[in-house]
């Protein structure tokens, strides 16, 4: 009896002691599970002395990272940029200088009567209002609506004339022109009570007042000619240049009661600078004694 409990204790005892073979594949297995995950420590030597093993991807020259989308770039709500408007800082600086322009009686005189090819010269102006005399330019622009009328055919002498405006570049030597020729002149000004009254009156209405459409339809009597000189810039998107050019005399209108009349552009406006040309021929004739 005492033998054989002292065997089955020992079967008991065998029994609960792990086999070594279980033991070495369960240590085998854990020691491949350990050397599969982290690196020896000859394997950590040798990345920490020559750096990670990256693949060699080049960017392209230049290339940066795409911006994000506008809804996504913050804002600084308190930075408010200015526009420097040049358009607007040149025009003070022009006005800056109109204010300044100088006495325009001492440039006049200070001009060689001989080369006032623009005939604005007290003698030349002077000359012009005398009939005994006879001044050696002609202001353009109103030596072109002579020419104008003369070339087509009208005959000055006896006729009732408007000339509207009186300026020295226009109406005044004008209204000495048409004396010269012998034509009954009025002028009609911005203080003048009832223009359209003795425009309509006159065989001939000269305008030269600076104003777009300032003359209608109701200012012309049936039959009239009309000479308009005004070249306003009126603003206009549609046009090439921003803008169109009207003439004082609303040409529309116009037309459904004049004999004839000049277009704004296209009318006084070349036969004018063709004026100049012709007083500098002259000026030079004379500087040089050329027939």
């Amino acid at each position: 009896m005492a033998m054989r409990a002292l065997v089955s204790r020992i079967n008991r005892e065998l029994a609960a002691t792990p086999r070594p073979s279980l033991a070495l594949k369960s240590l085998g297995s854990r020691f491949s599970h350990h050397h599969h995950d982290s690196p020896t420590k000859k394997e950590k030597k040798r990345s920490y002395i020559l750096g990670p093993d990256l693949p060699d991807i080049w960017n392209p020259p230049g290339s940066t990272p795409p911006s994000p989308p506008p809804s996504q770039i913050p804002v600084d709500f308190e930075l408010i940029p200015t526009i420097i408007n040049g358009k607007s800082i040149a025009e003070e600086i022009r006005s800056g200088i109109a204010k300044e322009h100088m006495n325009e009686e001492k440039i006049l005189n200070a001009v060689s009567l001989e080369k006032d090819v623009d005939g604005f010269h007290p003698l030349n102006m002077g000359n012009l209002a005398l009939r005994d005399r006879e001044p050696l330019f002609i202001p353009c622009a109103a030596k072109a609506c002579i020419e104008l009328l003369l070339r087509s055919g009208v005959d000055l002498m006896g006729k009732n004339v408007a000339v509207i405006g009186r300026s020295k570049v226009v109406g005044l030597p004008l209204s000495l022109l048409l004396q010269r020729h012998h034509a009954t002149v009025s002028i009609i000004h911005a203080f003048t009570k009832n223009p359209e009254d003795i425009t309509r009156e006159a065989d001939i209405v000269i305008s030269a007042a600076g104003v777009a459409h300032l003359v209608r339809r109701s200012w012309l009597k049936k039959g009239t000619i009309v000479i308009d000189v005004g070249t306003n810039p009126i603003e206009d998107p549609s046009s090439e240049h921003g803008y169109c050019l009207l003439g004082d005399v609303c040409y529309e209108e116009a037309l459904q009661a004049v004999s004839a009349i000049t277009p704004v552009p296209g009318g006084v406006g070349p036969v004018t600078i063709a004026m100049l040309l012709s007083n500098t021929l002259d000026s030079a004739k004379r500087a040089y004694g050329l027939s």
